[in-house]
């Protein structure tokens, strides 16, 4: 996985007016680091990087380095992004602290696979309907994956694949899991098209039905 890395500096303002004035002089994104055994620190983002690196996917929810004023580095996660309401461009981000030794929850993106060679859409004609997109995890910041697979090649039409099905890389624990069994969820399965195989079986047999019982009868 390639090093997520961005620049900050500190930040002497606070409040919304500040903001806004740093974000339309200098492209710069304000935001904060906080957590770990430091205090909170506000600092400020170059608008073009932080663009850049929006666009990785794994920027969501894996290790960022700040790389501070004078050399200092810090391992964060991001933890929150503010956008514009309407223009939608980011307005503020919070960034936590980590400590190797600690668990961290983050959400991971969930992958699909073979979707081409599944055979409940290939040999059945189902159609896959994704349930999940991304689910929540717990592990130690050094453990943290860039996704979770999923592999359809021999998911069927009704069946489902749950969160207690997916595989999980050692270390790993998915938080919904620890609530009980009701939050088993499916996190993607494949369909009976309407109209599909099992619907024209019942209407052949019905067909079959109402011809033997027009049949004359021999007196």
């Amino acid at each position: 996985m390639t090093k997520l890395v961005l620049n900050a500096t500190t930040r002497e303002g606070s409040g919304k007016s500040a903001s806004r004035r740093l974000r339309r002089l200098s492209d710069s994104v304000p935001g904060i680091i906080y957590g770990g055994n430091e205090k909170p620190q506000q600092v400020t983002f170059p608008g073009r990087e932080l663009r850049k690196i929006l666009e990785e996917e794994t920027f969501f929810s894996h290790i960022v380095t700040i790389q501070g004023e004078h050399g200092k580095e810090e391992k964060v996660l991001l933890r929150d992004i503010q956008r514009h309401p309407v223009k939608g461009n980011v307005t503020h981000l919070d960034f936590m602290r980590i400590l190797e030794d600690r668990r961290v929850t983050v959400r991971i993106p969930v992958h699909l696979v073979n979707e081409d060679k599944c055979i409940g859409v290939k040999n059945q004609g189902g159609n896959i309907s994704r349930a999940i997109t991304e689910v929540e995890v717990s592990c130690l910041s050094n453990q943290i994956p860039d996704f979770i697979e999923v592999d359809l090649a021999h998911v069927q039409v009704r069946e489902a694949v749950h969160l207690s099905d997916l595989e999980l890389p050692k270390g790993v624990e998915l938080t919904a899991l620890k609530q009980g069994d009701d939050h088993d969820l499916p996190v993607v399965s494949v369909q009976q098209p309407r109209g599909g195989l099992a619907e024209d079986e019942e209407e052949g047999d019905t067909e079959a039905d109402d011809f033997e019982s027009t049949e004359e009868q021999p007196d």
